[in-house]
């Protein structure tokens, strides 16, 4: 019976083992400057602060790369600005703005980053990451999701660049 009970709980902390390994992939997220992003933080009392906002990039980032990248991969990423879609706007009759969004104020994103396969470099990069017809890609309602429009130019990103391997532009 003990033979069984320590068999069962090795077969349990195997795949806990297996996630925890170096081989799995692997996401770090630095923010260089954060006070001086273009648009990260509210101005007008409307939205998240940006403590809020950062930290939601960093588990959005980390939640992407985590499923596109392969194990023993590493992706670094320096956000060296953030510009979130819209445009944050005063209000007039209510003591917090608004943020606007329109077909011309898109997500923007200027990274710096480095893949790495079994710790040797394989990609690195800058790039400003947008997408001008962000809006009329939204297939789906983002049903009042947090950035739903920075999630979905992110996850185009990381297929284009970690999945269908196509080199940055430029």
């Amino acid at each position: 019976m003990r033979a069984a009970a320590l068999a069962l709980l090795a077969a349990l902390a195997a795949p806990l083992s297996l996630a925890a390994s170096p081989a799995a992939a692997q996401v770090r997220v630095t923010f260089v400057a954060p006070e001086r992003y273009t648009d990260a933080q509210n101005r007008f009392g409307s939205g998240l602060s940006l403590r809020v906002v950062l930290a939601e990039m960093r588990r959005l980032f980390e939640t992407l790369g985590d499923a596109v990248l392969a194990p023993g991969q590493a992706l670094d990423i320096a956000v060296l600005d953030i510009d979130l879609a819209g445009l944050d706007q005063p209000s007039f009759g209510a003591a917090q703005g608004v943020r606007v969004v329109t077909d011309i104020t898109p997500p923007r994103f200027r990274l710096r980053y480095a893949l790495k396969e079994r710790g040797r470099t394989v990609l690195t990069a800058e790039e400003t990451v947008s997408d001008i017809n962000f809006l009329l890609r939204a297939t789906r309602l983002s049903s009042g999701q947090t950035f739903f429009y920075e999630r979905e130019v992110l996850r185009d990103w990381f297929q284009a660049r970690f999945v269908q391997r196509r080199p940055p532009p430029g």
